[in-house]
């Protein structure tokens, strides 16, 4: 049996800040691979070529993107993309968004995913970030109100429905305060909404 030929991994050679000319090239990589520019968020919706972004590049190849926001000492993380997965884009766009959200002095980053996004759900859990809260209809009611383009069924033939927030303390002794902490509300994972 002949042996099979390892695939070679992407190699990023640099995580920078986008340019401003180059914010147009990222309007159009938006609306093609997410059907429109925005995205929406917890009932907010995003023009993702407006907010801070970092771009994984290897020359003048784009290899991913990580769009951000920063509120109230938590940075969102609006949009991670990995043009092509499986080669450590993801993992480097994540590892430098945190630090860009420590840098601005970001208590934590959070970020919004939906129901039917498994293979997210399995990244940012393998990387460190918890599951904190279930918004049950929120992707039904930005369908309605935001964005009509989001599909009903997503992943895997999954119903589009519902948003789920994972998250990621970025200060404190030993890398990170106790979970309440980070939100500064007292409430911690606030599993009531995960339970519902």
């Amino acid at each position: 049996m002949p042996d099979a030929t390892p695939e070679v991994p992407t190699v990023v050679r640099a995580i920078r800040s986008i340019r401003l000319e180059e914010r147009g090239e990222l309007d159009r990589v938006i609306v093609k691979n997410w059907g429109s520019p925005y995205v929406v968020s917890r009932g907010s919706l995003h023009r993702v070529s407006e907010l801070p972004c970092l771009l994984a590049t290897d020359g003048d190849r784009w290899l991913g993107v990580a769009v951000y926001r920063h509120a109230a000492g938590a940075c969102e993380l609006v949009l991670l993309e990995a043009f092509e997965r499986g080669h450590g884009t993801g993992t480097a766009l994540l590892n430098a968004g945190m630090e860009q959200a420590r840098a601005a002095g970001a208590r934590r980053l959070w970020l919004v995913t939906t129901n039917d996004n498994v293979d997210a759900l399995r990244f940012y859990q393998g990387r460190g970030l918890r599951l904190v809260r279930l918004w049950p209809d929120a992707v039904t009611q930005a369908r309605k109100l935001l964005k009509p383009e989001i599909p009903l069924r997503g992943n895997h033939g999954i119903p589009i429905r519902d948003e789920l927030e994972l998250d990621c303390p970025l200060t404190g002794p030993s890398g990170g305060p106790r979970h309440e902490d980070a939100y500064g509300d007292g409430n911690g994972d606030d599993l009531r909404a995960i339970t519902r």
